[in-house]
């Protein structure tokens, strides 16, 4: 679809080579090649990056060519910038055809004509009469009913012409279409054959008398039957050459009438040419029924005498003009990219260019545009324009005799005439279709308004496929229900016209149905079909339920989304009855607090996950009720990932309920903490710090109650301690909370008084809230734990110019001088930077309630890949909230589903190397502020992190992303996320049903030279896991949540201290990989740089052993004495020891 984003081509980071292992595995051979590279150029820091040319001083005051002038005057009018005059250039470079591949489709184009002229005549039959079609060719229509009036005989064609944009030098690569119109002799056609199919029935039997022949050719590599734009009335004839050029060209060749020799007043919208007494085998009608008119049919003919027409008005309007041609080649890339071009009732690329036209004839766009200005002009009219309303017209006739655009709103939904003022261009565009397209416009209109730099790379692109779009997306299958659907809803008329294609005529009634049920829930309810796929001439036409399932796809309103009332008129309204008839038993009367009595509709949803769904009730409800298309049939794919969020009993919500419960409990707290009597100094700001208290944790805690028999009791510190004897117990983590005191003259200046006063006010909280609230503290010297409603706490209290005074450093001469250090680095960080980072994600969360799944989602993928330990939590949580601060070219996710696929699309294709990620909290920055962030990031490159993210509050060191991660570990997420994204979206997209889920969570574990099985017994979150487990163990806690007055056992995850150990004493030998949700293995990766000998010291050997090289002493790893020393620092934990690969034993 279109070239690739940028980001894929410029993925990975400069980094250390030890590591290079881990991104070597994921990329197979390509990855060895680019791993050899890296070490050659490891010397350069700056290998890869983006650096500024360097000019002469004569270069850079060189006096401008008048071409260059002329250039730049061309730019300054018709472009934003010369960045975006390049980038269109480059683009058109990419999708435009090359001269070379032009003569070779002229050549076949010459061979394809005296082809087809060659093809022999066939004597005169009866339409019904087909023994004389040869054996290996079929009918390439569908003959119901079969009996048809007219006699037919083949005729080499009276013209070929080439029609459409090959011509007009408008197709795009990557695939090259040619439209070829045979004009059929005038004897083939009879006068009434634009009644009762007989028309394309002639048509379909022009196609495979011809095909047969063609078939036999030697020029051609396969000949092939398709629908034009998913007729199914309408076949042509697919020639591709044979050889090395089979993919160069595809010939379309579409059989159309004499000119003039269908009389225009017989084709009108209001006429019928489809007799219902033919079409449903009936006996005549009587003449006081009118027969229902036919508009599609009788369009589609229309369509058919028009192709020249249509040739020579584009050839008119666009023939001369460069930039409108580049212009309509921008728009397809526009379409295609949001696969808005896709089967039946998709605006095509013709459409685009006859719009074009429309726009020059009436002077919103001038011939001397840039493609650029034209892109943009034909969006400004598709956003602002409504052609379901006020349609348009290209006809300058004033005839009397020509139909109104009234006629044609009544007959088709979206209105475009022709130059005839009788033919509707956009006679098969759906109103769902063209709602898209105006939302679509607007999107983009609004993006390039931004002037950002990035505008062009979202708008042309970045794939906009529907499941990565459309918060919701359900699959109707099979679609032989959409037959029984058109019974319900007494759809005969339609089924008439469109020649028995009941998907067609279903489709509008149906989305239309969904629209009103959804109402202040839907912002956008799109459809996608699937293009009919070409068959061979030998085959029978595919029927209407063979093209797969219809797709719909739901943008949803977050205001309105979670709301479990539809609210009804009053019960004595007029209005009352079709809102019972519309709902059928859901409705219902209630007396409302103001004393009102209503129909309404209630919908079952207690949680947040369930509220989220009550679309698929809507939906499911009013589909069988209206259309009898059962549930069943409805493969609805909304929340299919929420269940990795579910704790293992929790099938009914997803955390969002535990989540707000721990927030109003620290809310709670904080009021307590503002009101305590007996501080010597007051708080003045009591500030959150934890995950949990921006909506970010992946499992939320719940309120514990242990069960005392379970632990050891330490008496005088009123705690519980594990028994060696039980498994281990519950993990529970202590939620950080900084507290913020008043400034005071009487605070020391020196740092280490600093930290006993801090010690001393941690002790006073500890006794006051005990004293004044009744809850149980246990205070430390940097801070105190407090159990509330089941909950813990941890209470820093923190100085406002501590960091200051951390930075001060003495000289001997007793100088002050201020230098960052680590340690006040860490606190700034930590009470500062932390808490207000929390707080505007929390201010996110109640903007965006997705916000909050996604970034848990996110979190729980990075985890379960084993790279948890490399990302911080903030880290992740700035990168969920860029999709939706800054969601171009998509709006901002209402579903955690969605909002995951665009996070790993994000990861897998953002230029980590070259571009800081900026997230723009709270919109605080400007335009011009984030580009002097950009270009102060490329001149300190070089200092700064692998992954950039930068906010307001941080422009400059990506303090969040400091420690971590590597080049080698973040190009490994980049290759994990490209991989798992085609994956997650076929399974999502597939209407049989997704399969199993959790196959992207799952680790690969084959990269690693060595696995560490640990004891399900100790892992405290052992039922968190990827694949839940059937069974666990007990960790203490009781069933029902009460108070407590000992204070549980916090933060103990064997694993963790495990891993600890093992980073502490094996670090500079190998890495260490583990998930803390529950993961019963440890991934090791050995460094190769460590594996080279080193010169033997005695103070260097842990973990290593002698050898003698070349008659001297060396050191290398003992690899099966290091795998002891793994299994005996785990003892209880570890229950194996695993050595997957041989490469590193020496």
């Amino acid at each position: 679809m279109g070239p690739a984003p940028a980001g894929e081509q410029q993925r990975g980071a400069p980094g250390e080579p030890e590591v290079m292992e881990l991104a070597q595995e994921g990329t197979g051979k390509e990855g060895k090649k680019a791993s050899s590279k890296k070490r050659a150029a490891a010397a350069s820091p700056a290998d890869g990056l983006l650096q500024p040319v360097k000019l002469s001083r004569a270069e850079l005051y060189k006096e401008p060519t008048s071409e260059e002038l002329n250039r730049l005057r061309e730019t300054e009018s018709l472009f934003h910038s010369s960045l975006l005059r390049l980038q269109v250039e480059e683009l058109l470079k990419e999708v435009k055809l090359s001269e070379k591949k032009k003569d070779r489709i002229d050549a076949f184009l010459r061979g394809v004509n005296q082809s087809i002229m060659r093809v022999p005549s066939v004597p005169e039959t009866e339409l019904t009469d087909q023994a004389w079609l040869p054996a290996g060719v079929r009918v390439p229509v569908h003959q119901v009913p079969y009996i048809v009036k007219g006699c037919f005989r083949f005729l080499p064609p009276a013209q070929v012409t080439v029609v459409g944009s090959y011509l007009l030098g408008t197709c795009i690569r990557p695939d090259i279409n040619v439209d070829v119109a045979l004009t059929m002799p005038r004897e083939i056609l009879q006068d009434k054959d634009g009644l009762n199919q007989r028309y394309f029935r002639k048509r379909a039997l022009y196609l495979a008398h011809l095909a047969h022949h063609l078939a036999q050719d030697p020029l051609f590599g396969s000949v092939r039957f398709s629908y034009t734009n998913g007729c199914h009335l309408k076949p042509s004839v697919l020639l591709r050459p044979c050889g090395k050029d089979e993919r160069l060209v595809t010939v379309r060749l579409h059989p159309c009438p004499p000119p003039d020799f269908f009389r225009p007043c017989r084709l009108l919208p209001t006429k019928n040419n489809v007799r219902s007494a033919w079409y449903q085998g009936q006996s005549p009608a009587a003449a006081d029924s009118p027969e229902p008119p036919t508009p599609h049919y009788n369009s589609w003919v229309l369509q058919d005498t028009a192709l020249e027409s249509h040739l020579q008005l584009l050839s008119t309007m666009l023939g001369p003009a460069l930039g409108l041609k580049d212009g309509v080649a921008l728009l397809k890339v526009w379409l295609r990219q949001r696969e808005l071009d896709k089967g039946r009732g998709g605006f095509s690329g013709f459409l685009i260019s006859m719009l074009v036209a429309f726009l020059v004839s009436t002077r919103k766009i001038h011939t001397t545009m840039s493609g650029y200005q034209v892109l943009r002009s034909v969006l400004q009219f598709l956003a602002s324009t409504d052609l379901t309303i006020n349609g348009i017209s290209l006809c300058l006739s004033a005839d009397p005799t020509l139909p109104a655009l009234a006629d044609f709103h009544q007959a088709f939904p979206v209105v475009f005439l022709d130059s005839s003022g009788r033919l509707n261009l956009c006679a098969d565009v759906t109103a769902a279709t063209y709602h898209q397209v105006q939302h679509e416009a607007r999107l983009s209109m609004a993006l390039l308004d931004s002037k950002a730099d990035d505008a062009l790379q979202l708008l042309l692109m970045t794939p906009k496929p529907m499941i990565r779009t459309f918060d919701h997306v359900l699959h109707l299958r099979p679609l032989s229900r959409l037959q029984a659907a058109c019974h319900r809803l007494k759809l005969w008329p339609e089924l008439q016209d469109n020649g028995g294609d009941y998907v067609s005529a279903a489709l509008g009634p149906l989305t239309t149905l969904l629209e009103q049920g959804l109402g202040s829930r839907l912002h956008l309810l799109a459809h996608s079909r699937p293009p009919v796929p070409e068959w061979d001439i030998s085959q029978e036409p595919p029927k209407h339920k063979d093209s797969g399932a219809l797709t719909l796809g739901l943008l949803l309103r977050p205001e309105g989304l979670t709301s479990v009332l539809e609210l009804g008129p009053e019960a004595d309204q007029p209005e009352a009855a079709d809102f019972r008839q519309f709902w059928g038993s859901r409705s219902e009367l209630r007396r409302f607090q103001d004393g009102a009595i209503r129909e309404a509709v209630v919908w079952e949803a207690a949680s947040m996950f369930q509220k989220r769904l009550i679309p698929h009730q809507v939906v499911t409800h009013l589909l069988a009720l209206h259309a009898d298309i059962p549930d069943t049939c409805v493969h609805y794919a909304g929340s299919l990932l929420d269940s990795l969020l579910q704790g293992l009993k929790e099938s009914s919500n997803t955390g969002e309920e535990a989540l707000a419960a721990a927030v109003r409990c620290y809310d709670d707290l904080s009021r307590q903490l503002w009101g305590l009597e007996g501080l010597p100094l007051t708080v003045s700001a009591v500030q959150g710090a934890h995950p949990v208290l921006r909506y970010t944790e992946v499992f939320p805690p719940a309120p514990v109650r242990p069960a005392y028999s379970f632990y050891e009791h330490l008496r005088e510190r009123a705690s519980l301690v594990p028994r060696p004897d039980k498994p281990c117990p519950a993990y529970v983590e202590p939620m950080t909370v900084i507290c913020h005191l008043e400034g005071s003259g009487q605070w020391p200046q020196d740092a280490e008084a600093i930290r006993r006063v801090r010690a001393a006010f941690q002790l006073r909280l500890a006794e006051l809230l005990s004293q004044q609230h009744g809850l149980r503290c246990r205070a430390a010297a940097t801070h105190t734990d407090v159990l509330k409603d089941g909950f813990v706490f941890r209470i820093r209290v923190a100085y406002q110019r501590e960091p200051q005074i951390l930075k001060e450093i003495r000289s001997p001469e007793g100088m002050i001088t201020l230098r960052d250090t680590p340690a006040s680095l860490r606190l700034e960080r930590d009470t500062r930077q932390l808490p207000l980072l929390s707080s505007a994600l929390h201010g996110l969360q109640q903007q965006h309630p997705a916000f909050s799944g996604v970034a848990r989602l996110a979190k729980r993928w990075v985890r379960a890949q084993l790279l948890g330990e490399e990302f911080t939590d903030e880290s992740l949580d700035l990168v969920a909230a860029s999709l939706f601060l800054h969601p171009e070219p998509f709006t901002p996710p209402s579903s955690p589903q969605v909002g995951f696929l665009r996070f790993l699309f994000l990861v897998s294709t953002f230029d980590w190397k070259n571009t800081p990620l900026i997230v723009n909290l709270n919109s605080e920055l400007t335009v011009e502020e984030q580009a002097e962030i950009r270009s102060s990031f490329l001149a300190a490159r070089t200092q700064l992190p692998v992954m950039v993210i930068l906010t307001p509050q941080d422009r400059k060191s990506s303090v969040w992303t400091q420690n971590g991660p590597s080049a080698q570990i973040l190009q490994q997420l980049v290759v994990l996320a490209a991989e798992a994204l085609p994956v997650l979206e076929k399974q999502l997209m597939d209407p049989r049903g997704p399969g199993d889920i959790r196959t992207v969570f799952r680790p690969p574990l084959d990269i690693y030279d060595v696995l560490i099985r640990l004891s399900a017994r100790h892992v405290p979150r052992h039922r968190q896991a990827v694949d839940s487990p059937a069974a666990s163990f007990c960790r203490g806690l009781l069933r029902e949540p009460g108070p407590s007055s000992l204070m549980p056992v916090l933060g103990y995850d064997p694993p963790q201290l495990y891993l600890a150990q093992l980073r502490e004493a094996f670090g500079d030998l190998a890495l260490f990989f583990y998930d803390r949700h529950g993961g019963e293995v440890i991934g090791v990766l050995w460094k190769p740089s460590s594996f080279q000998p080193q010169p033997f010291k005695a103070s260097s050997m842990k973990g290593r052993t002698l050898l003698s090289q070349g008659g001297e002493l060396v050191m290398v790893p003992n690899v099966e004495a290091i795998l002891e020393d793994f299994a005996v620092l785990g003892e209880g934990l570890v229950q194996a020891v695993e050595a997957r690969s041989e490469r590193w034993t020496v």
